[in-house]
Order: C-alpha cells, then structure tokens, then sequence
C-alpha cells in the first residue's frame, strides 16, 4: 500500500474514533438533560399504565396524588435509576448511532453521496437499539418498581441498589433484564424514527446557507422535539406492555404476546395506549433539552479534539 494510502486510512481511523467517543460524551449530557425534564411526565406515564382500573382518573390525577402523598419529591420518585443509568444509555445510544452511519458508509463505498439517505438513518437508528438495551432494560425494571412502589405498592425497595440486590436474590440475573424484548421492541422502531426525524427536522429548519451541523439553537430544540413526538407515537403500545412486564409479580406473563393477549383480553385494546398523553406531553420538552445537550457539548468537544 502507497504510504499516502496508508496515511488516509490511518487519519481516517483516528477521526472515526475521535467521533465515537465524542458521540459517547455527548449523549451522556443529553441523556442527563433529558431526565431533569422528562421524569416527571414518565412517572405519570408508568403509574397511569399499570394501576389498576379506576385508581385514578387521568394524568392530572396522578399528579395530583403524587404530590398529595409526597409532595414536588413524589414526582421525581424513581429519578436515581434514570440518572444513573441514563449516561450509559444515552452515551451508548449515540454511540451506536454514530457507528452504525459509519457502518452503514462503509458497507456502501461505491455511493455517489456521504449524505445518508432517510431510510438509512432509520435503520442506523434501530441498529443503535440493539446494544443499548443492554443497559436499558435493566435501568427500566428498576425504575418502573420504585415508581409503581409509590402508588400504594407495599414498599418493598429501599433504593435503586436493593432493587437489583431483591431482584439477584429472587431471579437471579433474568430477574434484573425482564422486559429486554419489549424493551427492543419498543426502541428499535421508536430510535429508527427519532434519529430519522431529528436529521430530517434539523436540516429542514436550519436557514437556508447555514451548515447543519453548526449549532443553531431553535432548529435544534424543533427537531429534538420532532423526534421525540415521532418515537412515541409509535412507541406507546410496546412501552405499556414492557411496564407491565417488568412490574408483575413473577409468572404473570410467559412473554411478550401473552401480556398483549391478557392485557387486551382484560381491559381492551385501548389499554395498550395508556399513558399517551403524558408520553407525548414529555416528548417535545425531554428530547428537545436530550439534542440541546448533545449538539451543544459535541461543540465544546470538537473544540477540544
């Protein structure tokens, strides 16, 4: 190989993995943005999808326990499982979705343009699902039973360690990743949509002669947005069905389908939509702070290396 040839490729290599590890950074602070605005529409969320029938009457009303119970604190119930994990979810999520473009360029060399199109971005967001449930699920069982805890549950947990210590001793670690296919069955769809729409947003609404991918702030917050709204539109009925998963007490259901057969069977196919409003209703907010956080410290870092 040409010593220029050898050059390119090895600078090539260098910022290929230069990009992942700011991919990695960046989506760790996103992640953090997120939780700090999302979790209380999430608890609303998780609580509406698995109490029981008539426990409350929509998602003012659980708010309105919640701080009746334990005041501006009880909204945030549950928050340490999502800060701790979702770091490395987030950090692992942009992560993959920087790798899988790349992957996707690389398995494509003879393509006229280095600009994905927009089913690639789709499929580099539901491949970037794959290695984030990883640490997803466990993060989510976690925090769907401290948050169903809090809803007149016997309290069982004392914190987000004697969680995974209870679930260890009762399970073992199939315990601790119940729900990791209704967790991919939620993300990968849902990540091929968000990245999809935040790349077409973004680019649709930075003005025209502008770069995309310098920072512009109100493009950046509409299509954090966007993206948020279109994953949860799509995302909803498996995110239900994995609540309930990974809430149930052990033998409740076989799998995947059969919580969708009972859940169906005992209250109907509009129960698979619960927790819509306050899904959609935390969507814009979250992921818009989620981009924010991404595209503003991936600025930071690229000044840095």
């Amino acid at each position: 190989m040409p010593s220029s040839q050898a050059s390119s490729s090895s600078s090539a290599a260098v910022n290929s993995t230069a990009s992942s590890i700011k991919a990695f950074i960046a989506g760790g602070f996103g992640g953090v943005a997120a939780v700090l605005v999302g979790h209380p529409f999430d608890l609303t969320k998780t609580r509406l999808q698995t109490a029981e029938k008539g426990v409350y009457t929509g998602a003012l009303d659980v708010v309105k326990k919640a701080l009746a119970r334990d005041g501006i604190t009880g909204l945030y119930r549950g928050v340490v499982p999502p800060i701790l994990g979702v770091t490395p979810i987030f950090a692992v999520s942009f992560w993959a979705y920087d790798f899988s473009k790349n992957l996707i360029l690389t398995a494509t060399p003879n393509r006229k343009s280095t600009s994905l199109s927009i089913p690639e971005l789709a499929a580099a967001g539901f491949l970037s699902a794959v290695p984030t449930t990883l640490v997803t699920a466990p993060v989510e069982r976690a925090k769907v039973l401290l948050q169903v805890q809090g809803q007149g549950v016997e309290k069982k947990y004392k914190g987000v360690f004697d969680v995974f210590k209870v679930l260890y001793k009762e399970g073992g670690i199939r315990s601790i990743f119940r729900g990791s296919g209704a967790t991919l069955a939620r993300d990968g769809p849902g990540s091929a949509a968000y990245f999809a729409a935040y790349e077409v947003a973004k680019k649709a609404l930075t003005p025209a002669g502008a770069d995309p991918s310098q920072l512009n702030l109100s493009a950046v917050i509409m299509a954090g947005g966007t993206a948020g709204v279109a994953m949860w539109s799509i995302a909803i009925p498996p995110d239900v069905l994995k609540s309930r998963i990974q809430s149930a007490p052990q033998g409740t259901y076989s799998g995947f389908l059969d919580c969708a057969r009972k859940t169906i069977a005992t209250d109907g196919v509009r129960a698979l939509w619960k927790g819509f409003g306050p899904a959609m209703a935390r969507a814009f907010p979250a992921n818009a702070a989620t981009f924010l956080g991404v595209e503003a410290s991936r600025k930071v870092l690229d000044s840095l290396f």
